[in-house]
């Protein structure tokens, strides 16, 4: 009997933007569906708030201090550990369709292996060992990759370029030709990188992604053992699915978020009881990511963009949930459901108007943290699975191990998480009792480190020195009791032994830095 794992992934999706999570806006019966048959996570965490660290830390289950991609930019070499590679060695058809972004996008020099490799096809080239073997690249023998815009060399930008070239320049230009991000604002509200596209659905990465997912599933063999990952760029920004689509959530329908402080002067205090970066970024005097446009300033947005940067992430989540229903169905249609270990998450969340923001940054609060995470295992596996809901807080990093452990392997000696758990009572059987979060960026001659524990109900930051601070700030949340993480109690005397507690926790299990930090290659 063949086993098979679809890994889904989205790009910086929200927790709430699933049904089974209470989301009530996208329509998202498909991977609500997985939910109903499996394991819904809680409390999902990354091992950062950006793209490429988190998602290095999903390919070697190990925490961005060890695998050292600290911030975008800064390359995943070749030889990591992966757990791709390991299933590949243990006989696994192994593909990634969609997003990789372990190494820059921004090449004009193709420095970076993934981007020299979209030139060359989709069977990927094969790297030597120190022993002289041979594997293909971080294990997956079919690479196909795509991006949020049709730039550079990456698959998908080829495609649309040689069958539709006039599609090119229907998605949203987020790098200008400056090279900096794009703050253009559109869409009916001037919102920051919101475009109306009038690019066919058939054309949008989304449908791609899934498309080639299909064509590649299609000429696989019932008797291999698969491990399928499907990494479709959206909801990122920019905003721009096609307005074909824009019929599904009318913006002007919607509340405002739970977490959008409506009144200016509240919004501001708050803010001002936060580290110092938060306030900082909201008057636009301190960016230290650089996928925030620069010149944009966030305490100028208003309450209708946020309405309207909100529609189209709720069209782009439900345009996904479609794209895996059709692979879903070639799953079905060749009878291989029953076999098929289905994981579904993201790598990072994002603000959508929460403390009068978006985008992302140095911010461990749940808007970037809390995280969309779903494991229906294969029923001819571990027979039937009652719908559970694990509470106790997981990591991403965990997600190799889990891999290893669906494919009956050992636990990869390289991974610094256990498996994912089934349930609350495995959690505590596997050591579950926290997830590390880290942020560094130095941009701009601007520098900001966080260190965070999450632990039960606590959630607890810590700032290094750098530009803004000194190194005795922080956050201290307890999420029972102030889930939108309004209340700083850092400072709060009645909570100091329990923020000491944390960080005494945190410190002891938070792994050193191997070796000397790598320097950052290119910006995204």
């Amino acid at each position: 009997m063949a086993r098979r794992i679809l890994f889904i992934t989205t790009d910086q999706q929200r927790f709430d933007a699933l049904g089974c999570n209470g989301g009530t806006v996208a329509r998202t019966p498909v991977v609500d569906s997985f939910a109903k048959e499996g394991i819904r996570y809680n409390r999902a965490l990354p091992s950062n708030v950006v793209c490429m660290p988190s998602r290095s830390s999903m390919i070697t289950g190990q925490h961005v201090s060890t695998h050292g991609v600290w911030m975008n930019g800064v390359t995943l070499p070749v030889d990591a550990p992966s757990i791709a590679a390991d299933l590949w060695r243990k006989g696994y058809r192994t593909s990634l369709i969609g997003k990789a972004h372990f190494e820059p996008f921004l090449d004009p020099f193709a420095l970076f292996t993934e981007n020299t490799i979209a030139t060359q096809g989709v069977e990927t080239v094969m790297h030597k060992n120190a022993d002289g073997t041979e594997e293909p690249h971080r294990g997956f023998e079919h690479l196909e990759f795509a991006t949020h815009n049709a730039m550079g060399p990456l698959h998908y930008a080829q495609w649309i370029r040689a069958n539709h070239p006039e599609g090119a320049d229907m998605l949203y230009p987020i790098i200008n030709r400056k090279l900096q991000v794009n703050e253009m604002g559109g869409g009916d509200t001037g919102a920051p990188q919101v475009k109306h596209n009038p690019m066919p659905l058939e054309w949008y990465h989304t449908e791609w992604v899934a498309d080639r997912a299909i064509n590649w599933l299609s000429s696989q063999s019932d008797d291999d053992d698969m491990f399928c990952w499907v990494s479709f760029p959206d909801p990122h920004h920019a905003w721009d699915p096609p307005m074909s689509e824009l019929h599904r959530v009318n913006w002007r329908d919607l509340d405002l978020p739970a977490g959008y402080i409506s009144d200016p002067a509240e919004r501001e205090r708050i803010l001002s009881t936060k580290p110092a970066q938060w306030l900082a970024w909201y008057n636009g005097e301190f960016v230290s990511n650089f996928e925030a446009p620069a010149q944009w300033v966030p305490n100028t947005l208003t309450a209708d963009q946020v309405r309207e940067v909100n529609a189209m992430v709720h069209i782009e989540n439900e345009l996904i949930d479609e794209a895996i229903g059709r692979i879903v169905g070639v799953f079905k249609d060749r009878g291989w459901w029953d076999d098929t270990d289905v994981i579904f998450t993201t790598d990072h969340g994002e603000f959508q108007g929460d403390f009068g923001l978006l985008f992302k940054g140095p911010y461990h609060v749940d808007s970037l943290m809390r995280l969309p995470l779903v494991w229906r295992p294969a029923p001819s596996r571990v027979g039937v699975t009652t719908p559970t809901v694990v509470n106790t807080p997981v990591s991403l990093v965990s997600l190799a191990a889990t891999f290893a452990h669906i494919a009956g392997l050992p636990q990869p000696a390289y991974v610094e998480a256990a498996r994912l758990p089934l349930n609350d009572a495995e959690s505590i059987e596997l050591k579950h009792e926290r997830v590390l979060t880290e942020w560094d960026s130095v941009l701009f001659g601007k520098i900001v480190s966080l260190r965070t524990i999450t632990r039960g109900s606590w959630v607890c930051t810590a700032t290094l020195p750098g530009t803004l601070h000194d190194g005795t700030d922080g956050e201290l949340y307890n999420l029972v009791d102030d889930p939108l993480q309004h209340h700083n109690l850092w400072h709060n005397s009645d909570h100091r032994t329990t923020r000491d507690d944390l960080l005494a926790d945190m410190w002891e299990h938070l792994p050193e830095r191997k070796g000397v930090r790598r320097e950052c290659d290119a910006p995204v």
